[in-house]
């Protein structure tokens, strides 16, 4: 056995969890939905964020997709016996710089857009290309898939080079420095004053931030905390799949009951945890704060676990086909969805007389007279999920997976 005790691998873990990737499939498939409504003033309260300290539904699809990252992240080191080497450092920052690249050109795109066909802001149509595709001045530097970069170069190289017996000690160790560092620095007060902005504000500076009281959800130091996300769904994949040396081997049915057990049982035990522990330090998106961490890692724990049972122990699995569609490709899908929503916000095309944006005329037009303001809001972001499920489901079909 190598220093961090890795498993070979054999019968017991050839076979793919499709849980696993219909997981990945829900919370992408979730990142759409919430991020492209018909209105951004009509939505229904379970699909909005928490405005500050608690919890809703929306708050968990991007801290899921980072839990099952690092279960990922697990069985994709694998095949380097967790041994640091050259070719798997430089995978891993290659992967890391082209993901934070993508989401800059992301947001480079979205103000690009904006800016070129938008008239209230002086840039319209007749407008030099230069002023509008020279915007870098205003580009927010982190964001959703930069933070996901960042959480993956740092636990990816941790699991290359720590002893995994003590990746939960250092998991442990973020969670509560970063706990006294919100603690002595005013870390959960909703403003500038908030030790996170002030970092976020002097080193990002306020143009390269995100507009929400100064403070930026995918800042500098609520990195730190994100880190320790992705190594819990780490220890969590190595808890389920590794195989200890002498143990027998057993039947696929038997590895899945025994999955079943370990993520209920680590599910309870975070989510009580985190629940138990917000009397002290309150559940916040915003801040990632510790609290965040166990409680959002708990319950994906528990949704992985009573998805294996449906899926993979019991067999129903047709209804996890539109899931799937996302899961296999999910980071593409992310991103087309970011790019779609661009698209159909700025293309315009003539209609009574003047134009009209794609999106305005689906929800304006056609939803929201039949659905009403909130209501044609959300038929928006179901019709938008599913317009991104029928590309998905034609790369799916034809076996065609893009990684990033």
């Amino acid at each position: 056995m190598d220093k961090n005790q890795t498993a070979p691998t054999g019968p017991r873990t050839s076979q793919r969890i499709l849980a696993l990737d219909i997981l990945r499939g829900i919370t992408i498939a979730g990142m759409i939905l919430v991020n492209n409504p018909g209105s951004w003033g009509h939505i229904y309260a379970p699909l909005r964020h928490a405005e500050w300290n608690g919890l809703t539904p929306t708050d968990l699809v991007f801290p899921f997709f980072m839990f099952i990252m690092g279960i990922s992240t697990y069985i994709s080191l694998r095949k380097y016996d967790f041994t640091f080497s050259r070719a798997a450092a430089l995978k891993i920052v290659r992967r890391t710089v082209v993901i934070f690249l993508i989401g800059m050109a992301i947001g480079w795109f979205s103000r690009f857009c904006y800016y070129w066909s938008s008239p209230t802001e002086g840039i319209g149509f007749g407008a030099q290309l230069w002023e509008a595709v020279w915007t870098f001045d205003h580009i927010r530097i982190l964001g959703v898939m930069q933070r996901l970069a960042l959480c993956y170069c740092a636990a990816a190289l941790i699991a290359l080079t720590v002893r995994h017996r003590y990746i939960p000690w250092l998991i442990a160790c973020l969670l509560v420095g970063y706990f006294l560092l919100l603690m002595g620095g005013n870390g959960f007060v909703y403003g500038e004053a908030n030790v996170l902005s002030v970092v976020d504000r002097a080193i990002l500076t306020p143009a390269h931030m995100y507009k929400d009281n100064g403070i930026d959800p995918e800042g500098i130091l609520s990195t730190i905390p994100a880190i320790a996300h992705v190594l819990l769904g780490f220890c969590v994949g190595r808890m389920m799949l590794r195989r200890r040396e002498g143990e027998v081997e057993q039947s696929r049915d038997e590895v899945l009951r025994s999955h079943l057990i370990k993520l209920f049982l680590v599910g309870t035990v975070l989510t009580f945890a985190g629940l138990l522990l917000s009397y002290g330090c309150p559940l916040n998106k915003k801040v990632w704060s510790p609290t965040f961490v166990l409680t959002t890692c708990g319950l994906a724990s528990s949704l992985l676990a009573l998805l294996i049972w449906v899926i993979d122990v019991r067999g129903w699995r047709r209804w996890s086909l539109f899931f799937e569609s996302f899961g296999v490709n999910p980071l593409f899908m992310y991103v087309l969805g970011g790019v779609l929503g661009i698209l159909f916000g700025c293309i315009r095309l003539p209609w009574d007389g003047g134009s009209i944006s794609i999106h305005g005329l689906m929800y304006d037009v056609c939803l929201r007279p039949w659905l009403g303001d909130t209501g044609g809001s959300l038929a928006y972001a179901l019709v938008f999920v599913c317009i991104n499920w029928c590309i998905g489901y034609q790369l799916y079909k034809r076996k065609i997976y893009i990684k990033i």
